[in-house]
């Protein structure tokens, strides 16, 4: 899993009327690094997932996330929100939002990726470092070794 995520893959001023804005720029760099062919037919499946079940969870997290035929690669987008983008979650908005993209024949690629994603996320000290970061580096390196 170490080129799930890199620099170029992180936002750390994500903005956003509502979870579809945001998502969508972060579906954005995915695209600019030749992860997702078809961003719009990618955000599409997105939204299918989220239409499911919201993707927030409690402690500020946004997870949208998608198998894809427009995916070229498993990968992971994350976006740091001042604001905080509404993903559904009871205690409020994200300041974290991490979106994964898996391609659709990729078996159980995402659920994979979520399910290391939320072991990591249980803990204060990983979200505290992700809010503190001081550049994309830094946050997809810490990114990277959580999910080892």
């Amino acid at each position: 899993m170490s080129d799930l995520i890199t620099a170029e893959l992180v936002d750390l001023d994500l903005t956003g009327a509502d979870r579809h804005e945001a998502t969508g720029k972060l579906a954005a760099l995915l695209a600019q690094a030749g992860r997702v062919t078809d961003v719009d037919g990618f955000l599409a499946d997105v939204r299918a997932r989220e239409a499911q079940m919201p993707t927030g969870i409690e402690g500020g997290i946004g997870i949208p996330h998608a198998r894809s035929a427009h995916v070229t690669a498993p990968s992971l987008a994350f976006g740091r929100s001042a604001e905080g983008v509404d993903f559904g979650a009871d205690d409020g908005p994200a300041d974290l939002v991490f979106l994964i993209a898996a391609p659709a024949g990729g078996a159980s690629d995402h659920m994979t990726i979520l399910a290391s994603l939320a072991r990591k996320l249980i803990h204060q000290d990983f979200k505290t470092a992700l809010r503190e970061a001081p550049d994309a580096a830094a946050v997809a390196a810490l990114i990277t070794n959580a999910l080892g």
